[in-house]
């Protein structure tokens, strides 16, 4: 509690008005925020052991479309991730307008986890295609990473990853990620409502430090919700839910469960609240 309540107070200074009076420097743009969610789900699988988590990023935005960030969350998560206390995401890209209306962003993610064990971090780079027209955004997106160590299969069961008991050490393998997402703005309110769908497709079981991108495989997650927006202040709700079965996930248990005790499934239907400060 104490290790959230600091994590929380550093990320509130980040959105603090003194922090946004070099938001406009030349041709750079910085622009960030801090949240309080009441769970980190990663491709609607709980990053967070289903608990609340404290998140925030700063991103640096160049005239010519280059841009590089940072974004972090605390964690608890479903596999001890090396012993990391939290998620590091650097990110670096290329947004560019096709038109009035579209836009083509072309990065990488690089997620790292501090003080975690080694080979833990992984590389995906994406691509974003999204378009507006009136109050409609629709967004298609693909991510894929290449094969890596922290994507690979190291243990037969979950049982072996509680227990640190690698099966296939140094196993590499790749995650396909495909996603699309549409947000409507509600016309005369400061609402908008969103939607998200996703599909996963790469490894089939959980890396070293009981980690993975993909755990059962294949699976689709999805999303449903809305945020209501006054001045810098963002309140979100959403149900989010996966398609992953107990029985998908049995051979991972008990590593791929709330408090990794077997019974608390860590994938499945939630709805999740999120409150953002923005700069």
């Amino acid at each position: 509690m104490k290790r959230l309540f600091l994590a929380a107070s550093a990320l509130t200074a980040l959105a603090a008005p003194g922090a946004a009076t070099a938001a406009d420097a030349g041709p750079f743009t910085i622009s960030g925020s801090a949240a309080l969610v009441s769970d980190y789900r990663l491709r609607g699988v709980s990053q967070s052991d289903n608990h609340a988590a404290v998140q925030g990023g700063i991103t640096v935005a160049h005239q010519s479309g280059l841009y590089a960030g940072f974004w972090s969350s605390s964690l608890a998560g479903w596999g001890s991730f090396g012993g990391a206390n939290m998620e590091l995401d650097l990110i670096g890209g290329y947004r560019r307008a096709l038109s009035d209306a579209a836009t083509l962003d072309v990065g990488l993610t690089w997620y790292l986890y501090p003080g975690g064990a080694d080979r833990s971090d992984y590389a995906e780079p994406y691509v974003k295609l999204g378009g507006t027209r009136g109050p409609l955004t629709l967004t298609g997106s693909v991510a894929y990473a290449p094969p890596q160590q922290a994507l690979g299969r190291w243990y037969r069961t979950g049982a072996e990853a509680a227990a640190g008991v690698y099966s296939h050490p140094g196993d590499k393998k790749d995650n396909l990620y495909l996603a699309a997402d549409g947000a409507l703005a509600l016309p005369n309110l400061p609402i908008t409502a969103k939607a998200h769908i996703g599909h996963s497709h790469g490894n089939d079981g959980l890396g070293p430090n009981a980690t993975s991108a993909a755990p059962t495989g294949d699976y689709w997650d999805w999303s449903l919700g809305g945020e209501a927006h006054w001045k810098q202040l963002t309140l979100g709700l959403a149900w989010i839910d996966t398609d992953i079965s107990r029985r998908d996930s049995a051979y991972l248990q008990p590593a791929f469960s709330q408090g990794q005790d077997g019974r608390g499934s860590i994938a499945g239907s939630r709805v999740v609240g999120t409150l953002t400060a923005g700069f």
